[in-house]
């Protein structure tokens, strides 16, 4: 008959821990990739709305950093989602085995 180690929960705590870690890092690199197009998108609508010829693109160029404003929180739900799907699941390992 196999015998069950007492550190199992804490490896599956570690497990679980260490896999939420790498998907906050995850995100975290994404919230900063959006900033930084947002930025991009509302530098390059500012020197593009200098010039009569270039105004239309410009526009176009503040509608993709408005577009990315609204990506930010929507990103920040999605983490918190995913991450609480991941503590939930970590749960429901940990009562498996009872």
């Amino acid at each position: 008959m196999p015998q069950k180690n007492g550190n199992d929960s804490s490896e599956i705590e570690f497990s679980s821990k260490n896999h939420e870690l790498i998907i906050r890092n995850r995100y975290k690199f994404y919230y900063n990739v959006n900033d930084v197009l947002i930025a991009v998108w509302f530098i390059l609508g500012s020197v593009l709305f200098f010039w009569k010829e270039t105004e239309t693109i410009a526009i176009w160029f503040f509608l993709f950093g408005s577009i990315e404003l609204l990506v930010r929180p929507l990103m920040r739900i999605f983490s918190e989602v995913h991450l609480k799907n991941i503590q939930g699941k970590a749960g429901s390992d940990d009562n498996s085995g009872i």
